[in-house]
């Protein structure tokens, strides 16, 4: 399969998972969404283009907007993740690891370590941005802070499954 049927796949799964599934669970506490569609953009290949992650990034948020009538909230979340990812990407990864060796971050690429901190960091700037801009008001930080700490949870336990249960085969790059 090629890549860019694989990544087109790989969106519709996570969009359609997003929007007919998690988004019609009921809800089980007023501080907890469960949220998986924006692991798209953190499985992005590390050889992504900033301008190709931020066009990529608006059009995934952009997608879930338009079937849940949000207007513009989880594009912004996900052009702040994808705007961040980089940097992030810089920080955790050494300089002659993981991004020089395989094609896309996971647990394998990266360490289970530096995967767990990955994650955890760019789905706690997702929620907290998605969560204030939903919320259009720091009136009420306690609340914002709770939700976006209890979502931050229950999708960092989803992703830790869909990595155990979906292994993603990784490419070692090779000068060969």
């Amino acid at each position: 399969m090629s890549s860019l049927l694989k990544y087109i796949v790989r969106f519709l799964l996570l969009i359609l998972t997003q929007v007919f599934v998690l988004n019609h669970i009921p809800p089980l506490h007023q501080y907890i969404t469960p949220l998986l569609y924006f692991v798209f953009i953190l499985w992005l290949p590390f050889n992504t283009g900033r301008s190709a992650l931020l066009v990529i990034s608006f059009l995934t948020g952009l997608t879930v907007d338009l079937f849940t009538v949000t207007p513009g909230m989880h594009a912004a979340a996900c052009v702040l993740i994808g705007y961040v990812r980089p940097f992030i990407i810089n920080i955790i990864v050494p300089q002659q690891g993981a991004e020089f060796n395989y094609r896309e971050p996971s647990a394998i690429s990266l360490g289970n370590v530096q995967y767990i901190i990955y994650v955890s960091v760019l789905t706690l700037l997702h929620h907290g941005m998605l969560f204030t801009v939903q919320a259009f008001q720091f009136g009420n930080i306690l609340y914002i802070l709770l939700k976006t700490l209890g979502s931050c949870i229950i999708s960092f336990l989803l992703i830790l499954i869909v990595e155990l249960v979906f292994t993603r085969k990784q490419k070692f790059i090779t000068n060969t």
